[in-house]
């Protein structure tokens, strides 16, 4: 055969002379005739079997004839007319082209199904068009399926998704819109990008706006490549859009928020979170436009000041019941239109907002609008004070759940006066006030009207170790919880007195209290009335076996959770207490402890424990001979915390975690 196509010679190969000087060098095979005489080798069949037209003596090439030369505009009118269903999902799969042309086509520009009728297949579309997509996907790199785009069923009953980092793209967006319209349509978006990372742009959201006219539900984090453009076209075609959540979005403004409020009537909920370009005008409109608005949360949003908030307010004074305004640049003025319009709130929280002082608490607790509250948080607020906090709880009598976190103003008067003013008060939590002592929870607790049911005091350093000069108290027997957390000063005489003070709690909480000694915690344990189910006794070093055995036979026949977590003075001796009276624990931690192996064993010994979480971290002392006790708890344990466990060999792991298949366990 070489010799044949090496043949170059003055010899007629065939009638009429030779056509190229050397055919080797040619690559176009065609038939001459039939009068030519020529030999072909066997080659792969081409998809165009004949690009060359013989005329006369020239030659002309034929255009390829695909679907793929067609115009945009052409294409376009062709998939407008295809059917709902698997019909567009499968042409969707075709290549990237196709799927944003499809994707970019809106509801008024579907042809009917009277028009479209005719189009409907037989059968379902075959693997061809999968085929075509496969090399559509080498050549376009990022290709996403319809159908293969992981969709999950809400509560609700509608659709939602959720694409975070790299695999927030136009691609994937548009492929969810073609893809979950034969599905009831896509009901909730959440994008979780980083801006660096983010490859959604106004494209891709016009894409949802196209194809899920249902939304419900949109969120979007840390997405700076959308702006204002891709927010309008959702709101231009999700008009039953209920939620919306915006976090960090820098190039979002007022202009797609009025878009969004002109549109989307049955707006319930807003959440605007450091958006720099979302200002006064947003808020009015929509306040103006979305009468149904329920919650509103806005943080850290430069532009948002007084007329804006103050409009929103006024506006939905009848819907709004859930309010949020986190580090504003808003004034007394805000807080007075809250005291006067808020007939509706029954959730408020105000944090970081500099310049209210003492008379917009004031203002805000003497307009007698917040009959409704039930809740408030307030952090950071210089404007709480002593006289502006008795207005307060004047002024919201329906208030059950007080938080209030770093307010460097409020002492323990006005803690007292909040105390007996606020009848309703059930839940009282401070954090971080250091000028609050123990006289003024001591005198909160007296004054409360027995409804308090929850204390919790929290890094508050003002909080000392004595009981001098404290008079004769009535107990508050309505507190059931009790919670004093990482305060420094807080030992064993505070302890004794909140003992006789609280004989009703059910709930103990006191992690970080390193000044707690056997001392304090036995007398509290005597004067308890009711029966302890939740302590929590992590951080507090100097408790020893004394203290778990005394808490296991007075309150074991009802304690569910015990945290023992860093009490180093913890022996065997204490598991040897529990297993023995503790029937219904179901939540063991006793991390950094000093038990060992024989600890572990009288667990697995017990008759009637039925631990479902035991956390054993960071215990030195227990070795691979836990290892069958362990597999025998495993029988109702859910979870296992082995973190820090030097001692058990990772072999022995192993195999607890092939055994116990129901238990997740952490190592």
């Amino acid at each position: 055969m070489s010799k044949l196509f090496d043949y170059t010679g003055n010899d007629a190969f065939c009638p009429g002379g030779s056509i190229y000087s050397n055919i080797k060098d040619s690559s176009l095979f065609l038939s001459l005739g039939r009068h030519v005489d020529v030999y072909f080798p066997p080659r792969k069949r081409s998809r165009i079997s004949a690009p060359f037209v013989v005329s006369g003596d020239k030659f002309e090439q034929k255009e390829q004839v695909s679907i793929d030369v067609l115009p945009d505009e052409c294409l376009f009118e062709i998939l407008r007319r295809l059917p709902e269903g698997q019909e567009k999902s499968a042409c969707a799969c075709v290549s990237k082209r196709w799927l944003m042309l499809l994707s970019s086509i809106q509801r008024d520009e579907i042809c009917s199904n009277k028009t479209t009728g005719f189009l409907k297949p037989k059968e379902t579309l075959t693997s061809r068009n999968t085929d075509e997509s496969s090399e559509a996907k080498k050549k376009g790199g990022d290709e996403v399926t319809p159908e293969a785009v992981d969709l999950e069923i809400e509560s609700d009953g509608y659709l939602s998704r959720c694409l975070e980092g790299k695999k927030a793209t136009d691609v994937r967006l548009a492929a969810i819109a073609v893809g979950t319209g034969g599905h009831g349509g896509l009901g909730k978006l959440l994008i979780r990008g980083s801006n660096s990372s983010c490859r959604v742009t106004n494209l891709g959201l016009g894409a949802i706006a196209h194809g899920c006219p249902s939304l419900r539900v949109l969120s979007l984090w840390n997405v700076s490549s959308i702006a204002d453009e891709g927010l309008i076209e959702i709101a231009n075609g999700c008009h039953q859009l209920e939620k919306l959540d915006l976090c960090g979005c820098p190039t979002i403004s007022d202009k797609a928020l009025v878009a969004i409020a002109k549109n989307c009537h049955n707006l319930t909920a807003l959440t605007i979170e450091s958006c720099p370009r979302i200002g006064n005008a947003g808020l009015q409109a929509v306040g103006q436009f979305c009468p149904n608005l329920k919650s509103i949360s806005i943080k850290n949003c430069p532009l948002v000041g007084d007329q804006g908030v103050a409009s929103l307010l006024a506006s939905t004074s009848y819907a709004l019941t859930k309010v949020k305004l986190h580090a504003l640049n808003i004034t007394d003025v805000s807080l007075a239109v809250i005291g006067h319009y808020g007939k509706a709130i029954t959730d408020l929280d105000l944090a970081g907002l500099q310049n209210v002082g003492e008379r917009g608490f004031w203002v805000m607790g003497s307009g007698h609008g917040l009959q409704k509250l039930k809740s408030l948080t307030v952090t950071s607020c210089q404007g709480v004070t002593d006289m502006g906090l008795e207005a307060v709880g004047k002024g919201c009598p329906n208030l059950k759940q007080f938080c209030l976190r770093k307010c460097a103003f409020l002492s323990d008067n006005g803690l007292v006066s909040l105390a007996k003013v606020a009848a309703s008060l059930e839940s009282l939590q401070l954090e971080e006030c250091h000028h609050i002592t123990q006289y003024g929870v001591f005198g909160a607790l007296v004054s409360c009207g027995g409804k308090l049911k929850s204390l919790a005091l929290v890094n508050c350093f003002g909080i000392k170790d004595t009981v001098e000069g404290l008079p004769l108290m009535t107990p508050c027997k309505s507190l059931s919880s009790l919670s004093i957390r990482n305060c420094p000063g807080f030992g064993n005489a505070s302890l004794c007195m909140m003992g006789k003070l609280c004989p009703q709690l059910q709930r103990l909480d006191l992690s970080g209290a390193l000044r707690i000694t056997n001392a304090g915690f036995l007398p509290l344990l005597e004067s308890c009335e009711a029966s302890l189910i939740k302590v929590n006794l992590s951080g507090c070093m100097n408790l020893t076996d004394n203290v778990v055995s005394a808490l296991a036979k007075v309150h074991g026949g009802t304690l569910e959770q015990l945290n023992l977590d860093g009490c180093q003075k913890i022996t065997d001796a204490s598991m040897f207490a529990i297993a023995e009276n503790c029937a219904l624990l179901t939540d063991l931690d006793v991390s950094k402890t000093a038990i060992t192996d024989y600890g572990v064993a009288a667990l697995a010994s017990a008759k009637q424990l039925n631990v479902q979480i035991l956390s054993l971290s960071g215990c030195s002392l227990i070795s691979n001979q836990s290892v069958p006790f362990l597999r025998k708890l495993g029988q109702t344990l859910l979870g296992l915390n082995l973190q820090q466990c030097n001692t058990i060999s990772s072999s022995m792991v192993n195999m607890l975690v092939e055994q116990l298949w129901r238990c997740d366990i952490l190592f």
